[in-house]
């Protein structure tokens, strides 16, 4: 499904260049599950991002589903994001003029495939219910975390990219997170790629790669 081929990223100029990732190679099948694994600052969230076609990156090539990154203008990036991703980052990004349940639904409707009961069902298991009428501002941040994972799972995306998913949350409500993750794969065949410092979530996914000095191993 994704495919990652000698990708290389830097920041700055010539006289100060700094590089990020260097030679990156990754494979994500239909069905799978990945996590991806190292110290602060190696450049995760920067191949996750280049994975969710937010960010271009120097050489290499990045291809999912068959669909070359580097032939993209920015409508088709984010027709690829709308369509066939869903994201989950730290920043969270809710929509302060919708309610929760507004914001669930959100990602859906502009893929064109709302499921009420779905997304009822994800609001119920991640323990959103009883904040569906609120509106972002109101919340915490622990909820505002997992109403942004709610509208990733709702839209049923294709590939799930997550960037550390449980970091904010308590053990119990990171537990439910990470199984709901697990079930959306097992149950329409997504593949979900996860950053994570934890050991234990990283167990519980099918293979973990883990990124230093800009290579992966």
């Amino acid at each position: 499904m994704l495919k990652i081929d000698t990708v290389t990223k830097s920041y700055g100029n010539a006289a100060q260049k700094h590089e990020v990732l260097r030679g990156v190679c990754v494979e994500l099948a239909a069905g799978e599950t990945l996590a991806l694994t190292g110290e602060s600052g190696s450049g995760k969230s920067t191949l996750l991002h280049l994975a969710a076609a937010l960010d271009g990156f120097d050489s290499g090539e990045i291809v999912l589903n068959g669909i070359a990154y580097s032939g993209l203008d920015d409508r088709g990036r984010a027709r690829l994001r709308r369509e066939t991703l869903a994201l989950v980052f730290q920043q969270f990004s809710l929509v302060p003029s919708l309610t929760v349940a507004e914001n669930i639904l959100f990602h859906a409707r502009l893929a064109g495939r709302p499921d009420p009961s779905w997304a009822a069902e994800v609001t119920e298991r991640l323990g959103l219910a009883a904040l569906a009428q609120r509106w972002p501002e109101a919340l915490s941040g622990g909820q505002q975390q997992r109403v942004a994972i709610a509208r990733a799972l709702a839209a049923r995306p294709q590939l799930l990219l997550a960037d550390e998913p449980t970091g904010n949350l308590d053990e119990d409500t990171g537990t439910r997170v990470l199984d709901l993750m697990l079930d959306l794969v097992r149950e329409t065949g997504a593949a979900l790629w996860l950053v994570t410092h934890s050991d234990a979530v990283a167990r519980r996914v099918g293979r973990r790669v883990h990124l230093s000095s800009g290579v992966l191993s």
